[in-house]
C-alpha cells in the first residue's frame, strides 16, 4: 500500500495549489468558515438565530442558511450580521498574476 503526505493526498484529491479546482475547493471552505464563525459568535452572544435574525432584519430561517452554508450570501449580509454581533471582520485582497483572490 502507499502512503501519501497530506500535501500529496491534497494534490491528488482537490488539485494542485493555483488551479481553478484547487481554488474553488479553498473558496467554498472559506465560506464555510464564514458560517461557523456567525454560528459560534451568535451562540456566545446568547441569542438564538431568530434574535439574531431580528437585530439584522431578516427571517430565522436565513440565519440557519447563513450558518449552515454561506455560499449564496452578499458581503453586505455578512457584514450586517457581524455587525449585530458586535464582531470586527477583516477583509485581505491580494493581487497575484493579475487576478484578486479574497483571503
Amino acid at each position: 500500500m502507499k502512503t501519501y503526505s497530506l500535501e500529496e493526498a491534497e494534490d491528488l484529491l482537490i488539485g494542485k495549489i493555483g488551479t481553478v479546482r484547487r481554488d474553488q475547493f479553498e473558496f467554498e471552505l472559506k465560506l464555510d468558515l464564514i458560517g461557523e464563525m456567525i454560528k459560534t459568535a451568535r451562540k456566545e452572544r446568547h441569542l438564538t438565530q431568530e434574535e439574531l435574525g431580528a437585530l439584522v432584519g431578516v427571517r430565522k430561517s436565513q440565519i440557519s442558511k447563513l450558518e449552515n452554508n454561506a455560499k449564496n450570501v452578499t458581503i453586505e449580509t455578512i457584514m450586517k450580521v457581524f455587525n449585530a454581533l458586535k464582531a470586527k471582520v477583516h477583509f485581505k485582497v491580494e493581487l497575484l498574476n493579475n487576478e484578486v483572490r479574497i483571503a
